[in-house]
């Protein structure tokens, strides 16, 4: 890890606000591939309309979180020098394409759209979401994006 952190300027009280709104997106958009595979199994209509709120949750919310990620992209000059922020925007707003189409196929006739293009994109944003994951984290763990080392408790001490 670097020994000097990258502050972010999106952030309250200094806690980057983008790592706080990513997880219910993503959560959402995983929670999605579960009831495509849920409606693909059982036909129940259940599963299309919890996968359209799913989708629609994770697409507005990734859109909200990456607009506040492409903003300490674009106004922090540390961030803007690192290759892997930019693939991680690159790859977020290729995921997020991916979670807009998938929804708006839904809307009006969301059992329709789930087979096979809606499974498809689901399972898709999936493996992008771990792909974009993986550098965010290396923005965090490798170039210390929005780490505090001042404010960070000491490691404790094996017994």
């Amino acid at each position: 890890m670097m020994s000097e952190s990258i502050a972010s300027k999106m952030s309250i009280g200094g806690h980057p606000i983008h790592p706080m709104l990513i997880h219910f997106p993503v959560a959402a958009l995983i929670g999605l591939i579960g009831t495509d595979i849920g409606f693909v199994l059982t036909g129940d209509q259940f599963w299309a309309r919890a996968g359209l709120w799913l989708a629609g949750v994770g697409t507005l919310g990734g859109w909200v979180s990456g607009t506040v990620g492409l903003l300490d992209l674009l106004i922090v000059p540390q961030i803007r020098r690192l290759i892997t922020a930019w693939c991680h925007a690159v790859l977020a707003v290729m995921l997020l394409s991916l979670a807009s189409l998938n929804w708006l196929m839904r809307i009006g006739e969301a059992e329709a759209a789930i087979l096979p293009w809606g499974l498809f994109l689901s399972v898709l944003s999936g493996l992008a979401i771990g792909a974009t994951s993986l550098l965010g984290g290396q923005l965090v763990y490798d170039h210390a994006v929005g780490v505090d080392f001042e404010e960070a408790p000491e490691p404790a001490q094996p017994e």
